[in-house]
């Protein structure tokens, strides 16, 4: 039989070990919307601060991040590239060309609870010239509750 000072004792070493366990991410398929800053470029008035989305679906990989070079007008052509997952780690690679300029992105980050925050850089080239600029930011996903769910197939 346990007292209950021991019962006692043992609920607030088990609630320590729960709180100060680190938080596992659950990497789902699903949408992961987010933002991502990347430093000024010399043709570019300030930093730029764009929407990024990520979509996981059976472990491929996908995203879409805006792309801006003037404060009003979006670029007709968004970057675009793939991913891979790894445990709880995600790596972007992808891509842009508009006119005369392009570059080449590469983001990386890791996945805690429901988001991940991700850091990478964006190489461009112009007329020969070629500068990289930093990028980081975070995509995060809708609670689990929201998530569309896999319907069961109708039994014969």
């Amino acid at each position: 039989m346990v007292r209950p000072r021991q019962a006692t004792g043992i609920l607030a070493a088990a609630m320590i070990v729960a709180m100060t366990a680190p938080a596992a991410a659950e990497v789902l398929d699903a949408v992961y919307n987010g933002t991502m800053v990347c430093d000024k470029m010399p043709f570019t008035n300030t930093k730029m601060r764009e929407h990024i989305v990520v979509t996981i679906a059976g472990g491929a990989v996908k995203y879409r991040h805006v792309v801006r070079l003037r404060t009003a007008e979006v670029e007709s052509a968004a970057e675009q590239g793939t991913g891979t997952l790894s445990g709880q780690n995600i790596d972007l690679q992808g891509s842009w060309k508009g006119g005369t300029r392009e570059y080449q992105a590469k983001y990386s980050g890791t996945f805690v609870r429901r988001s991940a925050r991700l850091k990478g850089t964006q190489t461009w080239t112009e007329g020969g010239k070629t500068m990289s600029r930093a990028c980081s930011g975070a995509i995060k996903r809708a609670l689990k509750l929201f998530l569309p769910r896999n319907k069961k197939p109708a039994s014969a």
